[in-house]
């Protein structure tokens, strides 16, 4: 025998398991809560959804103007086949104080002064016939839903409808956007803390 306490391993194990979970666990926070704590902010006008999606649970489902882009304001070559693609959409400041996609690419899109540029998550993307890009193509954030407490999600999904909802969001360097504040008709409803 080399000295070893029977029912020593099992011990390690499970301490290594535990260490691996809380690392995991540890990291999926603190990637949530430094874009929250350090990205770029813009400002979202949320828009109305089909009235089937209003309410699963405890969520509210939320939808933009930039989550249809326009073929109008695609740049360089798009796929020609069909698959899971994402785009790059640079979003820029109108004056009313909103965001607006104004470029958007399959391939990435250098920095611009005054714009920040976003990633989708993958799509089912389908050329059209002549294997040109859709007219609209639909894409979402990562955004799409905003977890409320419970018995509050029918007031802001009333507002949401009346388009009395914004968003102030934080985008990571590498494009992804994290909720980091609901406002209801301007004022702040719901802050996103940090951890």
């Amino acid at each position: 025998m080399n000295g070893e306490r029977p029912g020593v391993r099992p011990y390690v194990a499970a301490i290594l398991a535990a260490v691996i979970q809380t690392a995991i666990l540890g990291y999926m926070v603190e990637s949530r809560a430094s874009i929250l704590r350090s990205g770029a902010e813009v400002r979202l006008l949320t828009v109305p959804v089909d009235p089937r999606d209003f309410l699963r649970g405890d969520y509210v489902v939320l939808s933009y103007g930039i989550s249809t882009i326009d073929r109008a304001i695609l740049t360089g070559d798009a796929p020609q086949s069909v698959g899971r693609h994402s785009l790059a959409v640079r979003l820029e400041p109108a004056t009313d104080g909103l965001w607006a996609a104004t470029e958007a690419s399959f391939a990435d899109l250098p920095a611009k002064p005054g714009s920040v540029v976003v990633r989708t998550l993958p799509f089912e993307y389908y050329p059209g016939p002549d294997g040109a890009a859709s007219e609209l193509m639909s894409v979402s954030y990562g955004i799409e839903r905003y977890y409320v407490p419970e018995g509050e999600g029918r007031a802001l999904e009333t507002a949401r409808n009346r388009q009395g909802v914004q968003i102030v969001a934080r985008v990571s360097p590498a494009g992804r956007m994290q909720i980091g504040e609901i406002l209801v008709d301007g004022v702040p409803a719901y802050g996103e803390p940090l951890y």
